[in-house]
């Protein structure tokens, strides 16, 4: 891959005030305080790392300014193609990091030292867990401090600075505490190779430090591509071909690895070749074209969608593309999965049933090669069809009843368009979102691996941020809300238009399916009210509370036609037993897996 900009050399070197109409990313009540503007042609470690930034396709950083990264700032500032975004809290700019980098291929972040950093941590670990290339940026110790003995303010009380640098080891690819432009480089490509987040750590007295390495514009990024070792390419896709050529009803099953693996496009040539029936894991949904003829739906064991698991789980041979096997994606380690029966396909290996294993090879090209030596097979999705019965709609009520969940969804289901993206919070907005069909271009996002609740309302910031004229939708419940619900502020002061549907239901539905007690019971807020005080009168948002049919109908319409342009916040209240049939039954399921006795040996 290789990416490069040109940058302007004009403009002032020192600028005071500034007038914030001119100037997207101030807001009138910045306007009081001056702050540096460097010169774009000044050298400096910091306009580097912003021209990086700038290159790898990152217009947008989300931030907490903290005493150690102010100057930092100010550089980054001076890079005009780099908007900061100023969130609320740290651990909100991480999740924002993380929507941007969904929608964008990568993200940003910048805090200070230790008291951001281990804050916003916990959103660096669930991108790790994603596979998400978020490049935390910390700003760090005046150089001259470390090794010291000296103690600092925002640390633990220790002259040993290291616990932050420590922790991010662990959750990170990469971690660079040098101030070289090499190192900074290789951080930032590194994180875009492994699609994993990286560390990188600038000293408060060094983010304005000329020096030759930055006195011109860097070479544009030449990032080396991955190949496959084409001997080992050619033994996979023969021994997978011979493997599937004889079986009766193969199945194909997309997985969330597919997106790392940036194999798309060769999963659906694969699919379009084999003419075998196709389904998706959970946390792969939005991966493959729903529209596509051959799709059969989410194959989730128990909790699968009608009839998929039963095609699924009596197939003679299945190929996964990147699958992912955690209790929460096997209900509880209940998937009736063989492995003499699979084969199995990472982004760089493939094993095939319980014989040979492959490696460097690449799965974009496996599952290319592989589509041109399929015998073409339409038994599982024949048997499909001839099983398939549609699922009713929900039974009509009067439209003055109380509002179900259900009824609430049937009306999401029409919104969605090619030009809209689903964005599901951890709870029973999981298994519903997972039943609404995607129209072809219409996005979806969950976080399904790592569920820290609380993560959808800062990605649905990053990812409108990244995708202005695409018009994000997302469900929430208000147990999740209430951990990062302030960053909705920041969405108003960004002129965002996305629609948030917050489900009031009391309380943590997901864990009261898994293990019931009063814990799970939260303090009911007035969630609009709420809103419209981070609104106070200030960029475009609206609010509406429904408790019918009827009043959701008149919200959604308003929401799509006046206030199409605004933020809008749709409080949906229900009774808080009304929950999915598949949460019941996927909460009883790891309930058992968590309650499992000790292994007496």
């Amino acid at each position: 891959m290789e990416v490069s900009v040109a940058h302007s050399n004009d403009g002032p070197s020192v600028v005071t005030t500034r007038n914030p109409d001119e100037h997207p990313y101030m807001s009138s009540s910045d306007a009081c305080y001056p702050y540096m503007c460097i010169k774009s042609s000044s050298s400096s470690l910091g306009l580097h790392l912003a021209r990086r930034l700038v290159e790898v396709g990152v217009n947008d950083v989300f931030t907490v300014p903290g005493d150690f990264n102010l100057v930092l700032l100010d550089h980054l500032l001076s890079e005009g193609s780099l908007k900061l975004v100023g969130c609320c809290n740290e651990l909100n700019a991480g999740y924002a990091a993380d929507g941007y980098a969904r929608a964008r291929g990568v993200g940003a972040c910048v805090v200070t030292f230790t008291v951001g950093g281990l804050s916003v941590i916990n959103a660096i670990a669930g991108a790790y867990s994603e596979n998400l290339p978020v490049i935390c940026i910390v700003g760090g110790p005046n150089s001259n401090d470390y090794g010291t003995n000296r103690i600092l303010h925002h640390t633990i009380g220790l002259p040993d600075f290291s616990q932050e640098l420590r922790c991010f080891q662990q959750v990170t690819c990469c971690q660079d505490l040098d101030t070289s432009h090499e190192l900074i480089d290789k951080a930032i490509s590194t994180a875009v190779r492994e699609s994993k987040p990286v560390y990188v750590s600038v000293s408060c007295n060094l983010a304005g430090l000329p020096h030759p390495t930055f006195s011109r514009e860097p070479v544009p990024y030449a990032i080396s591509p991955r190949f496959s070792n084409s001997k080992s390419l050619e033994a996979a896709v023969d021994t997978a071909a011979d493997f599937l050529n004889v079986a009766v009803k193969p199945v194909l099953v997309a997985g969330p690895k597919l997106r790392v693996a940036k194999a798309e496009k060769s999963f659906r040539v694969l699919a379009n070749a084999s003419g075998y029936a196709v389904s998706v894991m959970p946390s792969g949904k939005g991966l493959f074209p729903e529209m596509h003829s051959h799709f059969i739906g989410t194959y989730w064991g128990a909790i699968s969608s009608p009839f998929c698991a039963e095609i699924v789980e009596s197939a003679d041979k299945y190929l996964f593309a990147g699958p992912v096997f955690n209790d929460y994606s096997s209900v509880g380690y209940s998937l009736l999965f063989r492995k003499e029966k699979a084969i199995i396909v990472e982004p760089d290996r493939v094993s095939i049933g319980n014989g040979p294993a492959f490696g460097c090879v690449l799965m974009k090209d496996f599952l290319r090669d592989l589509s041109k030596k399929l015998r073409r097979n339409t038994t599982a999705f024949d048997n499909f069809k001839r099983i398939y019965v549609p699922s009713g709609m929900p039974e009509k009520g009067d439209s003055r009843d109380p509002l179900r969940v259900n009824i609430l969804f049937s009306y999401i289901q029409k919104m969605l368009s090619a030009n809209t993206t689903i964005i599901s919070e951890t709870g029973d907005s999981w298994f519903n979102c997972q039943k609404l069909h995607l129209p072809e271009g219409c996005g979806y996002e969950f976080q399904m691996q790592y569920g820290s609740i609380g993560w959808s309302v800062g990605a649905v910031l990053g990812y409108a941020q990244a995708e202005p004229e695409r018009r994000v939708i997302a469900c929430i419940g208000d147990g999740s809300f209430q951990v990062t619900a302030q960053e909705v502020s920041t969405m108003i002061g960004q002129g965002q238009k996305s629609i948030i549907f917050l489900i009031n239901n009391g309380g943590y539905t997901i864990e009261v399916e898994i293990h019931d007690g009063p814990y799970n019971i939260i303090k009911n807020w007035d969630y609009t009210a709420v809103v419209n005080a981070f609104h106070n009168n200030q960029g475009n948002c609206w609010t509406k509370k429904v408790r019918t049919e009827e009043e959701l109908q008149e919200a959604i319409a308003l929401a799509e036609g006046e206030k199409k342009h605004c933020l809008c916040f749709i409080e949906c209240l229900v009774h808080r037993d009304d929950t999915s049939k598949e949460l019941l039954e996927w909460g009883s399921r790891v309930s058992a897996a968590n309650s499992r006795p000790p292994n007496p040996q």
